[in-house]
């Protein structure tokens, strides 16, 4: 069975939110169990979740939960290609290894997905044979993005500079599969309190 690993993007300080993103409550858990599970219960082998502000009030989420690691990224200020390249080092160091992988996921923790939408994402990734998928809604770009181990190289140099891995998607946009799916829950982003609202209201 091919081995897929997932990055979930938890550094941040949450500052338009008002509080931290990964502890709020969502469908009867925190954003962050929530994520985690979905990821799991999708296929998803081996998850690292990057932390980086006030790491100790997630840490007990994340600690001892099979499939799942967490790394600390110190520089998360200077940018979200610091916390990419964080748990990629961490994917690296972790089992199992990045080589054995067919497939890399990038997710932030604000971007509740459904394990189907992250399993269609990652059956459609696997059925293009193409080095990245991004899946869209209306033509607009979402994630989870799926990527091919064989970026490593690249996705380990990003740096914010250059856009991060938007500069690694330009490089190789004859190898990129844009890929329209029926739902518009891979467009959700939690940034503010009127986004969490907003998609409260929608799960009602």
């Amino acid at each position: 069975m091919p081995v897929t690993a997932a990055i979930l993007l938890a550094a941040g300080e949450s500052r338009r939110m008002g509080r931290s993103k990964a502890l709020l409550d969502w469908q009867g858990t925190t954003l962050l169990d929530h994520q985690i599970s979905a990821l799991q219960k999708a296929g998803v082998d081996h998850v690292v979740v990057v932390l980086g502000y006030e790491p100790e009030t997630l840490q007990p989420i994340i600690t001892d939960r099979l499939g799942v690691a967490w790394t600390v990224n110190p520089d998360y200020a200077q940018g979200k290609t610091t916390s990419i390249k964080s748990g990629l080092k961490a994917l690296g160091s972790g089992e199992p290894k990045a080589d054995g992988l067919s497939a890399i996921l990038i997710l932030n923790v604000d971007q509740p997905r459904s394990p189907e939408t992250v399993r269609e994402v990652l059956h459609r990734h696997r059925e293009s044979g193409k080095l990245i998928t991004i899946p869209t809604f209306n033509g607009k770009g979402g994630h989870p993005i799926a990527l091919d181990p064989a970026l490593l190289p690249e996705l380990s140099a990003i740096v914010e500079e250059n856009f991060g891995v938007k500069a690694v998607v330009q490089a190789h946009a004859d190898s990129t599969n844009r890929t329209e799916m029926s739902t518009a829950e891979v467009l959700l982003d939690l940034n503010t309190p009127e986004d969490y609202q907003a998609a409260l209201q929608s799960q009602s």
